[in-house]
């Protein structure tokens, strides 16, 4: 790799490294073809973009994504969409699928892991300093910023840090920092999570992102590696070893985080749920969501499909096309149908006298007449009956399709066809 000058920013020194094969079991069926990485987000985006949307914006010119569970959907979205890296220009982009690389029967056996297995292809590029990822998260964040801290407290890792309500914190891996934001400790998921010194009602919880020089995080990996009984884990063997033998520094994310002026908050979701999933991209359909996606200095870099524009007809009297507070992607088609408060990807038709209320359509979904949509997840490719009738009756919609608690309804097509095998009429639905 050809020498970048001292003086250049931290991230022109720096490899990202994204852990992009966690399965997300918890968003059920929307994962039964594709890792949580792949799933979409925000009418033409994959979940994983923010992050390597980050790192690029941030000025890191090297990136490295680690796939393992169902990738195929993910790998052929980095191809696409993330294959503008040029090595004459100094860059690199790999996809790093689990092959066994260490041993003929290990896969990857946990976050760590993944990276360790990959050392080698880590230390040929010779980065100063590298940034573990979490592939999953949906935010806006300036790594360089991080980085900075990184070097300026002279921390052996750096980790990157939610602001949350003490007393919601028990699901984390939580921090009790001190006053200049050392880590002192480093708790999973506790019952009692510590206050911040500065905010006692706060806490810092885990965002899952880590910098380290990459020397010591080859040290510490290949140590970690001969650990017996070690899960291979950042947050349960890496983290917690570096707070307790070396220098571990809390970066609190509103340090970093990219906000355009209609973000009021510094915005992070974990979309792993339907319903978390759900509200995430029903918030974008707002007239100022929590995140600005059109914020154009610090773009979401995706694959862009070819499409015709959107477009809503008017059919004829009574039945009049109409979209209000909603997104619509390319390729879209709402003909003499009602959309309210909804967010269609590429590519989805709605047939007249249809109506879709507070509803997530997928790329390439058909919706065909007078079905009615309420709070509904809809799989890519899915082909809605006439008549359907999803978000009135909770009994009913539990009995053929994933519902959650708070009512949100996913439908796939596999659940469709058992339906028609089941009664043999649509109509019936």
């Amino acid at each position: 790799m050809p020498q970048i000058p001292a003086s250049a920013p931290l991230a022109r020194r720096t490899m990202a490294y994204v852990l992009a094969g966690g399965r997300g079991s918890r968003l059920l069926e929307l994962t039964d073809k594709r890792v949580k990485p792949a799933v979409y987000f925000g009418a033409k985006s994959r979940i994983i973009d923010f992050a390597l949307s980050n790192a690029l914006n941030s000025g890191i010119r090297h990136i490295a994504v680690a796939t393992q569970y169902k990738a195929h959907s993910l790998i052929r979205h980095l191809q696409r969409g993330w294959n503008f890296f040029r090595s004459e220009r100094n860059e690199s982009f790999d996809i790093l699928p689990a092959s066994q690389r260490v041993s003929e029967s290990m896969w990857y056996e946990g976050t760590a892991d993944a990276v360790y297995q990959n050392i080698d292809i880590i230390e040929s590029y010779a980065h100063e300093f590298i940034v573990i990822l979490a592939g999953d998260h949906i935010y806006k964040m300036d790594y360089e910023l991080m980085l900075q801290q990184h070097v300026s407290q002279s921390a052996d890792v750096t980790v990157g840090c939610l602001e949350v309500p003490r007393l919601e914190a028990t699901g984390f891996g939580v921090m009790a920092v001190d006053e200049t934001d050392r880590i002192i400790s480093f708790l999973e998921k506790p019952k009692d999570p510590p206050g911040m010194p500065d905010k006692p009602e706060m806490a810092l919880a885990s965002m899952g992102i880590y910098v380290f020089a990459t020397r010591v995080l080859i040290d510490q990996l290949r140590r970690d590696a001969a650990t017996p009984g070690s899960s291979r884990d950042f947050g349960k063997d890496l983290i917690p070893y570096l707070v307790q033998n070396g220098k571990a520094v809390a970066h609190r994310f509103p340090h970093s985080c990219v906000r355009s002026s209609h973000e009021a908050e510094a915005y992070w979701r974990d979309v792993g749920t339907l319903d978390a999933y759900w509200a995430a991209n029903i918030d974008l359909t707002h007239a100022t969501p929590g995140l600005d996606l059109y914020d154009t200095a610090w773009p979401i870099w995706t694959h862009a499909e070819i499409t015709p524009p959107a477009k809503v007809i008017q059919e004829e009297a009574g039945r009049r096309g109409e979209v209000i507070n909603s997104v619509l992607s390319g390729g879209c088609i709402v003909s003499g149908a009602v959309v309210r408060d909804s967010l269609l990807f590429t590519g989805a038709r709605v047939h007249p006298g249809a109506q879709l209320e507070e509803t997530v359509v997928l790329p390439g979904v058909e919706i065909a007449s007078s079905a009615r949509l309420r709070k509904v997840i809809v799989d890519r490719g899915v082909r809605i009956p006439e008549d359907l009738v999803v978000g009135e009756d909770p009994h009913h919609d539990a009995q053929r399709f994933r519902r959650t608690e708070s009512g949100v309804c996913l439908i796939t097509q596999p659940m469709l066809d058992r339906l028609k095998e089941t009664s043999g009429r649509a109509s019936d639905f």
